[in-house]
């Protein structure tokens, strides 16, 4: 180390082109291997580069929390795209749905053959017996321009509601990835922990048995422990690798596209009040709110069922053109006569029924989301009193039991399999926990996808 120390010589210049205390690094390799001076200078080199560019802030990478992944999912989604698509594409449907019909233009050839004249035949207006211009302009029933209006943005405003119903459920869908990806995240973690601590028991465990203190089976019993846990530990990983995938494809990313790994969610809310929890399940959910516009949806198309017994109107005038003569013009009204009564009552009766339908399925949603909120809402609580059980009451016994089969095989009044087993409750009980955390979390998120606030 001496040798090293000399060798190396670091020296601070001033000149015209560099900051004035800006390290300049210079590495004499006369004392030192050729190999080791390569080593220090490239060390130097990355410790340089390094410390100054620390004041730079990288740039976060995806992954890290639930919220970016779905502010990302925002913009990026495939199916949230063709939603958000639809639901501009009814708001577009509005202003045509009052708009009067197009006119239309005819022109008709009298005497086509010029029987009367004499002349040949022809398809020219000006050489035949007579041309008429027309020009009609249909003309909807009275109201039935508003209604049609009505319905459309009925219809808009239920596209809306889908579209935040797909939202919710999207955003829902990536925040229950993201809490397993979090939970394999830390299940790796610790199974890591508890690979560590068996390795460590079996370096004793050798020792002891060289020793003679130890039977083999104890030594063996510990390495199938270790094998087991790297069998868990390639499991974990994999399942941890599946999760990025997923959260990839939610978001119309590549499959292997990098994603950061999680950090530490919000901490969950002691209780959760049921009756506030129900009374938004009925008012926000978003199911109920697109079953709820999809009432609107039928009352305005029962409407426009029902004003349909009422006759459509047309005006047009003609311009009347003789090859002999002077032009004359025609005006012309037409009135559309609704005969057909038996297919208006089934149209009407189809209407009724379709209210009558709509109807139903808000009521449907209702309880759909009332019973799963009360599912979701046990669940938690459940969750909450497990968790408070396991760490304060188990984890903390099972480390007392752990320390104490430690402290009695030192002193020889234990067995090697009373450690072993020890280890492995304190490593299921840390399992565990994780478990019910993962459960407990997802409770939440199904609580908040039922009353709106995914929205």
């Amino acid at each position: 180390m001496r040798r090293v120390a000399e060798g190396l010589r670091v020296h601070f210049t001033a000149c015209r082109n560099r900051s004035p205390m800006k390290p300049t690094f210079a590495v004499s390799s006369s004392r030192l291997p050729r190999p080791a001076a390569l080593a220090l200078v490239f060390a130097l080199t990355l410790g340089s580069s390094h410390a100054w560019t620390q004041g730079v802030p990288d740039t976060p990478t995806l992954g890290a929390s639930p919220q970016a992944l779905i502010e990302y999912a925002r913009q990026s989604n495939p199916g949230f795209a063709a939603a958000r698509a639809e639901a501009s594409a009814a708001q577009e449907r509005v202003t045509p749905a009052g708009a009067l019909p197009d006119p239309t233009f005819e022109i008709e050839l009298m005497d086509a053959t010029n029987t009367m004249s004499g002349r040949s035949a022809s398809l020219l207006p000006g050489q035949v017996g007579e041309t008429r211009y027309r020009i009609t302009q249909p003309l909807p029933g009275w109201g039935k321009r508003d209604l049609a209006v009505k319905a459309a943005e009925a219809q808009a405003t239920q596209a809306d509601a889908m579209r935040d119903a797909s939202w919710a459920e999207l955003a829902a869908k990536i925040e229950t990835l993201w809490l397993r990806y979090y939970a394999a995240d830390r299940e790796r973690v610790l199974n890591r922990e508890g690979l560590t601590l068996l390795q460590s028991l079996e370096e004793l465990s050798l020792a002891r048995y060289e020793l003679g203190l130890l039977p083999q089976q104890a030594v063996l019993r510990m390495q199938r422990e270790i094998t087991a846990q790297r069998l868990a530990l390639v499991e974990v990983e994999q399942r941890r690798k599946g999760l990025a995938a997923g959260l990839n494809g939610l978001l119309g990313r590549a499959h292997d596209a990098p994603l950061a790994a999680p950090a530490n969610p919000a901490p969950l809310p002691e209780q959760l009040e049921a009756g506030a929890l129900f009374k938004a399940a009925a008012s926000a959910n978003p199911d109920v709110n697109a079953a709820a516009y999809g009432i609107d949806v039928a009352r305005a198309e029962r409407e426009r069922t029902y004003q349909d017994r009422l006759p459509d109107f047309a005006v047009g005038v003609r311009n009347n053109r003789p090859d002999e003569g002077k032009a004359s013009w025609d005006v012309m009204f037409e009135v559309m006569i609704p005969l057909q009564q038996s297919s208006r009552r089934a149209r009407e009766r189809e209407a009724e029924y379709m209210l009558i339908a709509a109807e139903a399925r808000r009521e449907d949603a209702r309880a759909r989301a009332s019973g799963e909120l009360g599912t979701a809402w046990s669940m938690y609580a459940q969750g909450r009193e497990t968790l408070r059980l396991l760490e304060h009451t188990l984890l903390p016994q099972a480390r007392a039991t752990r320390d104490a089969s430690r402290a009695a095989l030192a002193s020889g009044t234990v067995d090697f399999d009373s450690v072993i087993e020890a280890e492995r409750q304190l490593i299921d009980i840390r399992m565990r926990q994780l478990q019910t955390e993962l459960e407990t979390r997802l409770a939440l998120t199904e609580i908040r996808k039922l009353t709106g606030e995914l929205n």
